[in-house]
């Protein structure tokens, strides 16, 4: 008896043990419970959700690359992108006037690190400031030593370097813009060395029309978009007006009410199509962090929905959310890879589209 209880001891306790063991060392999966970012796998980091779920888990860390999963042979317009609200409001930043800084944070990855995820978008408040271009989260368009983050061209180099080191990236900039110096921007964006990639005014389709094709962009090393809120510095600059290529709903908690997609004020209404391009808008007035990684989960996905509807049937090509990766599992990547999904090949998600299509085909096995 004693030699068969020591027998199955020695068969039962391993099993066990690996009943109760966790994963570990880069082999935890999405929703994996996690005890740091190393057991997470590619693509994953270790997150707590408090509002959503207890303990740790394994959530997405960044976006699904549609050009190398599917195609680049798409006009622009036909592809969705991770974008950041106030890209440049980070938590953590030093301040740069060696005033302690009062004003709202949405992000707390650098703009550096933001790109290597995969967003693709950036919210930027430029103003004119000390002498200089700034990027400011202020008020009554002025910028403070309190509301001052930093120079605009510490920013715009950052994003020089990463179109650089990436020759088949596109990056879009979208300017709240309160710079009044002449030919201000224009500086700052030849200083920081972006000339080199910019995307022409006079490429972008007028009256709703198509984009050019993501391949073509990329041989052509138009890389870069840039938009305005002056209409004046399209003629003046050479930078996109914004409202005349773009549709955009409310942001703030206006913009968050279930059922209702409205458009800003500015924007023109969402269903109007001589403008190619949709932004939605998808974060609080006033960011609560704690609470973001459930905002930007299945509230988000669901406003997606709504403002399809808004848009007269069309996905949006640009998504906005404050601290991107804080979600109970897919949060923002998810929703690009639905969007993607659905501007692809009409599918709820990217990955069920067939590799290399350029039409409305949905693999069978993930449809």
């Amino acid at each position: 008896m004693g030699s068969l209880l020591c027998f199955l001891l020695v068969i039962i306790l391993p099993l066990c043990y690996c009943v109760d063991a966790t994963c570990s060392n880069g082999k935890c999966k999405l929703n994996d419970e996690c005890s740091s970012n190393g057991d997470c796998g590619t693509g994953l980091y270790c997150f707590s959700c408090p509002h959503g779920f207890s303990g740790s888990r394994c959530v997405r860390s960044s976006v699904t690359d549609q050009f190398k999963l599917i195609n680049n042979s798409l006009p622009f317009n036909k592809y969705a992108f991770l974008t950041t609200h106030n890209s440049f409001a980070i938590g953590g930043e030093p301040p740069n006037r060696r005033v302690h800084r009062v004003t709202i944070i949405n992000q707390e990855d650098s703009v550096t690190q933001q790109l290597k995820n995969g967003v693709r978008g950036l919210m930027l408040d430029t103003y004119d400031f000390d002498g200089d271009v700034w990027l400011c989260h202020s008020f009554g368009g002025h910028c403070h030593d309190i509301t001052a983050f930093e120079p605009a061209i510490d920013t715009l180099k950052e994003v020089a370097a990463f179109l650089s080191a990436n020759p088949e990236e596109i990056v879009t900039l979208i300017l709240e813009d309160y710079v009044k110096t002449p030919k201000g921007l224009t500086r700052v964006f030849t200083e920081a060395g972006l000339m080199k990639f910019w995307f022409p005014v006079t490429r972008m389709p007028k009256k709703g029309g198509d984009w050019p094709l993501v391949r073509d962009m990329v041989a052509k090393n138009q890389r870069l978009l840039v938009f305005t809120s002056i209409k004046s510095k399209e003629q003046s600059e050479g930078i996109a007006y914004q409202w005349n290529y773009m549709v955009e709903n409310q942001y703030g908690d206006d913009g968050r009410k279930a059922g209702r997609c409205p458009n800003r004020k500015e924007s023109s209404p969402l269903d109007d199509m001589s403008k190619s391009l949709v932004l939605i808008n998808y974060f609080r007035t006033i960011p609560l962090k704690p609470i973001t990684c459930k905002d930007n989960s299945g509230g988000l996905v669901d406003k997606l929905k709504t403002c399809h509807g808004a848009a007269g049937n069309r996905w949006a090509n640009y998504v906005a959310v404050d601290y991107y990766k804080r979600s109970e599992g897919g949060g923002s990547f998810k929703a690009v890879d639905k969007l993607n999904g659905k501007l692809l090949c009409g599918c709820d998600d990217v990955h069920a589209c067939v590799p290399g299509s350029t039409s409305q085909a949905c693999s069978a096995q993930k449809a």
